[in-house]
């Protein structure tokens, strides 16, 4: 059995109410990292019409409470020195801070006043809304957001993955009415049970454990996870096209249906290693189309871990709108290569000894280590599956290569979305 990769000794301990603390200590003198990792994103939207409230609900976290109005909130950040943000995708909202550790214990305090007794006024729920809307303007005026939006409402007929994270736009136009929505979102989702804390760096596991009883310890159950509905199989080819208002180099989208984030079905691990072998910087592919041919700006993959059934794509952009399908024709090409012939060994070999490396050089400082982390905590509520998953990459083979080509990368699977730019 292969080594655990992850280098570091995590403590775990789940409160009463079931907030669940993962505490890494690191050789990191002064500086500590805490997320606050919600595991509802924008895959949790069920409701017909109410698209994006995850993601407004990041905003939203930062108007405050009676105790930290925002603009208090916002002092204390400051005047301790820390970095705050958060970000949203598909199966997570994440709040992370980085600052000094001898702030850790005001950090605690000010982040559980707000995920338990957050308060805003319908006037500043509107504003907010309104600054979404703009977000999502803005967004819309770069070609991958509007191939992003296009491929996923193609791809997807009944699962939330259907919509983007910003959600559909009619339903952010909706959102200064939902203010009494709004309220019960966040009854639903901020909840102990459906909450991980990691925090990382110069820390006392006992102390910070202390400080986090104290604050959380009253905070009430109450989550219930949402009825998401399964994306049936797909069994025939899709296509779509999509406009871009301005100028763009074209841009082709190439997705298959893909299995859920599990490290034990050697088939998704396979798939891993099979992006970058086949679509990578230092793939056959690349060397051709971007280096020799230069007919793309670039190609690359996508292979995500996601909660339910995710896309497994391959970009590229087109220099001439002539030479689109002879890309989409190599592309297909190329996956039917490993589905025949095996990839060398030393090849294979290599990559997996490469993607330890990169990992390892990532986890630098404690904001990178929770950050790496956080995905996998939103998707599965802890960080066992990153040694699980390079155990099991360590043990994937050249057949299994083939086996994840021959059972994802098949036309029944595929959807295909060509962006242009206006003539």
């Amino acid at each position: 059995m292969a080594e655990n990769i992850f280098p570091y000794k995590a403590q775990k301990e789940t409160l009463p109410n079931g907030l669940k603390v993962i505490m890494i200590p690191m050789e990191t003198p002064g500086i500590v990292a805490y997320y606050s990792v919600v595991r509802t994103g924008s895959r949790d939207e069920v409701e017909p019409g109410k698209s994006g409230f995850a993601h407004f609900f990041e905003h939203m976290m930062f108007r405050g409470t009676k105790t930290y109005p925002g603009a208090v909130y916002d002092s204390i950040v400051t005047s301790i020195g820390a970095n705050a943000n958060a970000y949203t995708s598909d199966d997570i909202t994440a709040f992370h801070l980085n600052f000094a550790k001898e702030d850790l214990e005001r950090v605690i305090e000010i982040e559980s006043d707000r995920f338990q007794h957050l308060s805003y006024a319908k006037p500043a729920f509107q504003t907010e809304a309104g600054a979404v809307y703009g977000e999502y303007r803005k967004s819309i005026t770069q070609p991958f957001s509007l191939l992003n939006e296009k491929m996923q409402n193609v791809a997807y007929d009944v699962h939330t993955y259907k919509h983007t994270t910003i959600g559909f736009e009619a339903d952010i136009k909706a959102m200064p009415e939902a203010y009494d929505y709004s309220k019960t979102f966040f009854q639903r989702f901020y909840r102990p049970e459906n909450v991980v804390i990691v925090i990382c760096g110069d820390i006392d596991p006992a102390t910070t454990m202390a400080w986090v009883k104290k604050s959380y310890g009253g905070w009430e159950k109450g989550y219930v996870a949402p009825k998401v509905t399964p994306e049936p199989p797909q069994t025939a080819e899709r296509t779509g096209d999509v406009t871009y208002p301005g100028k763009s180099l074209p841009i082709i989208d190439i997705a298959y249906k893909g299995d859920a984030l599990d490290p034990n079905n050697r088939d998704f691990v396979a798939a891993l290693l099979l992006g970058d072998l086949a679509f990578g910087e230092n793939s056959d592919l690349y060397k051709k189309l971007v280096i020799q041919e230069q007919k793309v700006q670039f190609i690359s993959p996508s292979i995500p871990p996601n909660r339910d059934t995710p896309l497994f794509e391959i970009y590229s952009m087109v220099k001439t709108p002539e030479d689109i399908n002879y890309v989409r024709d190599e592309v297909y090409k190329t996956l039917e290569s490993f589905k025949t012939t095996p990839v060398d060994a030393a090849r294979l070999e290599g990559l997996k000894k490469r993607n330890k490396y990169d990992f390892l050089m990532g986890l630098d400082t404690p904001d990178h280590v929770a950050g790496g982390l956080a995905r996998f905590v939103a998707i599965t509520g802890d960080i066992d599956v990153v040694d699980q998953l390079y155990k099991t990459s360590d043990t994937i083979t050249a057949q299994d290569v083939m086996n994840a080509a021959k059972k994802y990368f098949v036309p029944e699977r595929r959807t295909v979305v060509v962006l242009k730019g206006a003539k």
